[in-house]
């Protein structure tokens, strides 16, 4: 018998590109990423795919005038325009449609799908770019502050299956990300303040400073002050990229998935709202009961979980939500949590900001009593 175990690693490259307006002075810096390893002559083709939430925006117009009179790409086709929200995820119709428009128009591994949108159509339509032949380019343009700060500069794409989150997806590098500012200004304020709990995550994760001064400016946040907006956005992007690119296991083949803190129970409470409830509406719940339950289980200053509770108010995102009435329903995302990771159950929770810990199991009793304590301490904010 002969056995080979060998290791090896694939380089990777992650492109992030910070721009003012991608949609007008700052598009040459889009044309010059089809073209950093490009040795043909001719342009690349282009399948630009668009959030319908974008559709009739000034930037949208903008931004497709400047590819089509572009002389370094070849757009195949007019705007593939894709439902906005998680309906494009929710069932396999919109891949389908995906999948149907990079054939026809004959795009292979040397093409590029460029996608401007939210978290879910980058989500679907980095999934469709993913497996076709088994990977065409993909450049993303996140129009949210949830995709800039998080999900925008992440390697996973998916649909929603079987009624879970994320069921059917795939592991793939984007080939560049574009966090733009102007695009921001298409957002409606509720999906601008709770794209802003993913920062808040990550910075209790990793960062102290930096919850310390989202708390501070929570409220200048929440006003949509731009340049405390912009340090907050860049911040949580980079500490979310420097957790991919520096060891922290972008693909998830180990059991803990310390960027999904507070999720274990965001990704049960979507589907039970029919998503009514936005990811980061559930993200911002789920953090605020991890952080409670931290406090009472492992040390994390019950001060300080306090103080989560009221910067994510403070934000202007809710910490409350009608699925929490019925938390034995809730409690379910913990089995769906481990199936989709595989292994054992794995949750991390917080010992203190920035010292993040693993656990295999949750004390049921407590986490309802913190259930009970979260809705004590959003009624003010409800009331």
């Amino acid at each position: 018998m002969t056995e080979h175990d060998i290791s090896f690693e694939v380089k990777f490259v992650h492109r992030l590109r910070q721009t003012d307006d991608v949609s007008q002075a700052d598009f040459p810096v889009l044309e010059s990423v089809l073209h950093s390893e490009q040795s043909e002559s001719s342009p690349p083709k282009v399948l630009f795919c668009l959030d319908s939430n974008l559709e009739s925006g000034e930037f949208a117009t903008a931004l497709i005038a400047q590819m089509r009179t572009s002389d370094r790409m070849r757009l195949v086709r007019e705007p593939m325009i894709v439902p906005g929200g998680e309906s494009c995820k929710n069932s396999e119709h919109t891949l389908r449609d995906l999948l149907a428009a990079i054939n026809s128009h004959d795009l292979d591994r040397r093409s590029y799908i460029i996608v401007a949108g939210g978290g879910a159509v980058l989500d679907a339509v980095g999934f469709a770019a993913a497996i076709a032949h088994r990977g065409v380019r993909l450049i993303r343009l996140p129009s949210t502050t949830l995709a800039q700060a998080d999900s925008g500069v992440g390697v996973k794409n998916a649909i929603n299956y079987f009624e879970k989150k994320n069921w059917i997806g795939s592991f793939a590098v984007p080939w560049a990300v574009f966090n733009d500012t102007a695009i921001l200004k298409t957002l409606p304020d509720r999906d601008f303040r709770s794209g802003l709990t993913e920062a808040v995550k990550v910075a209790l994760l990793k960062d102290a400073a930096f919850f310390d001064f989202l708390r501070k400016s929570a409220n200048q946040l929440r006003r949509r002050v731009v340049d405390v907006s912009q340090e907050a956005i860049a911040r949580s992007c980079q500490l979310h990229l420097d957790h991919i690119t520096a060891g922290g296991d972008p693909f998830e083949a180990l059991e803990a998935r310390p960027l999904d803190f507070g999720h274990w129970s965001a990704h049960r409470m979507e589907p039970m709202s029919n998503y009514a409830l936005r990811h980061g509406e559930a993200v911002g719940i789920g953090v605020a009961l991890d952080t409670l339950y931290s406090a009472r289980k492992f040390g994390f200053p019950t001060p300080l979980a306090h103080a989560v509770c009221r910067t994510l108010a403070d934000l202007g995102t809710p910490l409350w939500c009608d699925q929490l009435d019925t938390p034995d329903d809730v409690l379910q995302g913990l089995e769906e949590f481990r199936q989709h990771l595989g292994g054992r159950l794995t949750v991390t929770m917080l010992k203190n900001p920035g010292e993040a810990i693993n656990v295999h199991e949750i004390d049921l009793p407590v986490m309802k009593s913190c259930i009970d304590e979260l809705r004590e301490i959003a009624k003010p904010q409800t009331a």
